[in-house]
């Protein structure tokens, strides 16, 4: 008999404990927290690994622009028997003074911009994630509300059905609850039929197949972040990586124009030839050259430089714009922000607590014939309503947290430590 316990507790503990042996799957490497989904969004984002390689494509460019360009080998040979029978010939141009620096400064801003589009991108698709994982959290919430809820509506439905068997109430009031249940079950469907797309979205996110099975996440504390808007503005302008990738783009944009302005002036070239003879009297000769481009095309130059200069004008004017839509939008984020905590603060502290009172009282009015069945069904759904709308702001508040946190280029958390 001991035995027999002994293997049924076994058994028992293996259902609870390892579901994936009764046929759930149970990915280890799956994401759970938050911080799971990021750490494997870093790693895996097929967006991100392109945008790095952008980046290392234009450090590569650095080296490039300081080289010279090739040297140049020119060789004849007489068909006719002549005293200089062929002729070599080897010649290498240099760029007129300053322009292999701006050139290489131009380079250098453009993978300084690159590497801060990289961690613009970073960010949004960090953001991207939050979005996602807030709504699956939300799912899961809301999921678990409904089942709680559904508990309660069956608890109701035999309460009318016990005062209908004992005729203290009419069979309405049975049909009433069955009603409300068929109701909230069907609630039920559509949310747990909607997993599927979310764990789609998030599996594209982190560069896993779209059928991959996700675990229901583990929610995040909420914590109310108390930041201002001087606080944003100020972090967006130290911090953001699309304002100093634009600052970079300018400054390419200021070398280029330096280049432009190069076009006025030659390049020169130093070789050397070689003519060489044939025969009993064959002699060489060698012969240093030096060799000038002729910049004549001056309407060419200067539509360059206007161009040039043109362009620099249009990459300030674009940071000027960036930084208006930034602030812009950092204005409204705030204020969402902080509008969904001051009503977690009142669905949290007041409104639902007194709603869970109200189905209490009601429940106990109607078991005493006091209040219709109605009423008491009203009340749970007031109760239902509050706590999907609850945990709706609280994945509202985790978005709007995650889109702020993309604008100022760091974490809420590390405000203090970034310095105010």
């Amino acid at each position: 008999m001991k035995t027999i316990l002994a293997i049924l507790s076994a058994i028992i503990f293996l259902v609870l404990a390892c579901p994936q042996v009764w046929g759930q799957s149970a990915d280890s490497n799956a994401p759970v927290s938050l911080t799971d989904y990021l750490r494997l969004a870093a790693a895996n984002s097929a967006e991100l690994k392109a945008e790095f390689e952008k980046w290392r494509a234009a450090i590569e460019q650095i080296p490039q622009a300081k080289s010279l360009s090739d040297p140049q080998l020119t060789y004849g040979y007489a068909t006719e028997p002549t005293p200089q029978r062929s002729m070599l010939e080897v010649m290498q141009m240099f760029p007129w003074f300053g322009v292999i620096e701006a050139r290489t400064d131009t380079a250098s801003a453009m993978a300084k911009s690159a590497g801060r589009q990289y961690e613009a991108k970073k960010l949004a698709v960090f953001y991207e994630v939050k979005q996602a994982f807030y709504e699956y959290n939300f799912l899961a919430r809301a999921i678990e509300i409904t089942n709680e809820n559904l508990r309660l509506m069956r608890h109701f439905e035999e309460v009318a059905r016990t005062k209908y068997a004992i005729s203290m109430t009419g069979q309405p009031d049975v049909i009433r609850a069955q009603v409300e249940l068929a109701t909230m079950e069907n609630d039920l469907v559509s949310w747990e039929k909607s997993r599927p797309a979310i764990t789609a979205k998030l599996n594209s996110l982190l560069n896993r197949a779209a059928e991959s099975e996700l675990p229901w996440p583990k929610s995040p504390p909420y914590k109310e972040m108390p930041i201002d808007y001087k606080q944003v503005q100020e972090l967006i302008t130290r911090n953001n990586p699309e304002l100093q990738s634009a600052a970079y783009d300018i400054e390419a944009a200021r070398n280029n124009e330096k280049l432009a302005k190069k076009k006025f002036y030659p390049e020169f070239g130093v070789g050397v030839a070689v003519d060489a003879g044939m025969g009993n009297d064959m002699h060489s000769r060698t012969m240093p050259k030096i060799q000038l481009t002729l910049p004549i095309w001056r309407d060419n130059y200067k539509a360059a430089e206007r161009q040039a200069h043109s362009q620099l004008i249009q990459t300030i004017q674009q940071k000027v714009q960036t930084e208006n839509t930034l602030a812009s939008r950092a204005q409204q984020v705030l204020y969402e922000l902080q509008d969904s905590d001051r009503k977690i603060r009142l669905y949290r502290d007041t409104i639902t607590p007194k709603v869970k009172e109200m189905i209490t009282a009601s429940e106990t009015a109607y078991e005493a014939g006091s209040l219709d069945f109605l009423n008491l069904i009203d009340s749970q759904r007031t109760l239902i309503r509050y706590q999907l709308e609850y945990e709706r702001t609280i994945a509202d508040n985790g978005q709007r947290l995650a889109e702020l946190e993309m604008l100022i280029g760091t974490q809420i958390s590390n405000v203090d430590s970034a310095g105010k």
